[in-house]
């Protein structure tokens, strides 16, 4: 097989309710037994007396009397109930300058994502959302009472010009769009817009790459970015909060942006410029990754097959004044003599990055920082983690539930815990580039 373009990939994990116990993770079967009254002076704002949020004994059903006057703050964890409380019989629902919020089984919460049946405005002891899967959410889900199941749901794209999609957890894959345009490789998410975007290579040798984005079942599909808007886009993210999205551009030489509506393309790093320095490869920029919080943007820069003269680059996002994409003084360079890196992810709370290297079929990670004494060339606390992933292309993680994903160019959709353990083959069918895992409601 000719090597295909190379990919990219991007997560955007979101979750607007906590997983039931059966999924993510959690443990708590529901809330704690709410009261519609309480006993004098004994529920809190936000929890009742001991517990964790981790979750505990079942809450206590109210004793049927009218809240007190003024009822004391409770601790702020409550003890969590572990079972579908019901709401309590007697007493006033609403006690005479009592608290809205319940006592045991407060809102904050234990483990998953509950069915807490809440008391009556005012309840007492084992009122508000209380119980396992508390307003905090517990271990694996962050939601309240009520909680609804979430499917962690994977989308990629097959080099032959698809976008697909499967349920993560049993992959049955399914064409969303079957014409997506060449080269398809970089796939981004935005959730709450209900949009999928993609980056098209197109022709490498016309300058005709493209941007496209589809609704998150694959109608309405329109491009963005016109081919030859740039030259042969590969990993691609999108900030929704600042209205950007931004991708590499490999044969360009130049990691971009634009507006996500498609207007506005810039350049915010170029490498080269000229015929002569596109037939370097290490200029070739490729993977792509964002600390918006931080201010910086994270690329790799590929260089040749197994050449040994890839490296891992970042820079701030905001360009410095009076610079330009050219002549920008900020850049990074964390990790050189590489393989052949390609896309990349990062873990912000742990400090790693996570990457694909094409060159040596490998999942890696590694610490942003530099160690101290250490230069990008000599650095050694690259850790592989998953080797024989031929033409390696696409990786992304999944922090929640410590899991990361990867993609190769001979066909391989893979899994394996954050540390490279349990590894297992989800699929094998296509030449698969950039993959991203989103928690569908």
């Amino acid at each position: 097989m000719s090597r295909i373009g190379l990919a990219a990939i991007a997560v955007v994990l979101f979750c607007g309710t906590c997983l039931l116990a059966a999924g993510c993770g959690g443990n708590g079967a529901g809330g704690g037994t709410a009261g519609a009254g309480g006993d004098t002076g004994a529920a809190g704002a936000s929890g009742g007396s001991g517990g964790s949020p981790a979750g505990g004994s079942t809450g206590v059903a109210g004793t049927g009397t009218t809240m007190g006057s003024g009822g004391a703050a409770g601790d702020a964890s409550g003890t969590a109930g572990d079972g579908g409380g019901t709401a309590g019989t007697g007493g006033s629902p609403a006690g005479t300058g009592g608290s809205a919020a319940g006592g045991r089984g407060g809102t904050t919460g234990g483990r998953g994502g509950g069915n807490a049946t809440a008391g009556a405005a005012g309840s007492g002891r084992g009122g508000g959302a209380g119980g396992r899967g508390g307003a905090a959410g517990g271990s694996a889900g962050t939601t309240g009472a009520g909680g609804s199941s979430v499917t962690p749901t994977i989308f990629y794209l097959d080099v032959s010009g698809k976008v697909m999609t499967a349920v993560a957890e049993n992959p049955q894959p399914r064409t969303l769009v079957a014409k997506a345009g060449q080269g398809p490789d970089g796939i981004a998410v935005d959730l709450a817009a209900g949009h999928i975007f993609w980056t098209g290579m197109g022709d490498p040798s016309a300058d005709d790459g493209f941007v496209s984005r589809s609704n998150l079942d694959g109608s309405n599909v329109v491009t963005l970015v016109p081919a030859g808007g740039t030259y042969t886009p590969k990993q691609m993210r999108v900030d929704p909060p600042s209205g950007k999205m931004y991708w590499s551009d490999r044969e360009g030489m130049r990691v971009m942006r634009a507006n996500m509506d498609g207007s506005s393309v810039e350049a915010l790093v170029t490498t080269g410029s000229t015929a002569t320095d596109r037939m370097d490869q290490s200029r070739w920029c490729v993977g792509i990754a964002l600390d918006t919080a931080g201010g910086w943007m994270y690329w790799t820069q590929k260089g040749g097959d197994n050449a040994g003269v890839g490296s891992i680059r970042r820079a701030h996002i905001q360009m410095p004044a009076g610079q330009t994409s050219t002549n920008r003084t900020d850049i990074e360079i964390l990790y050189s003599g590489l393989p052949e890196p390609i896309d990349i992810d990062l873990d912000l709370e742990a400090g790693i990055i996570y990457w694909a290297d094409r060159g040596d079929d490998t999942i890696n990670r590694g610490p942003i920082a530099i160690p101290a004494g250490s230069t990008a060339a000599n650095r050694t606390d690259r850790q592989i983690l998953v080797r024989q992933v031929r033409e390696a292309i696409g990786v992304t993680i999944d922090k929640k539930r410590g899991r990361m994903y990867y993609t190769a160019a001979n066909g391989q959709l893979g899994r394996a815990n954050l540390d490279g353990t349990n590894k297992m083959e989800l699929t094998g069918a296509g030449a698969m580039t950039g993959i991203v895992v989103v928690d569908l409601p």
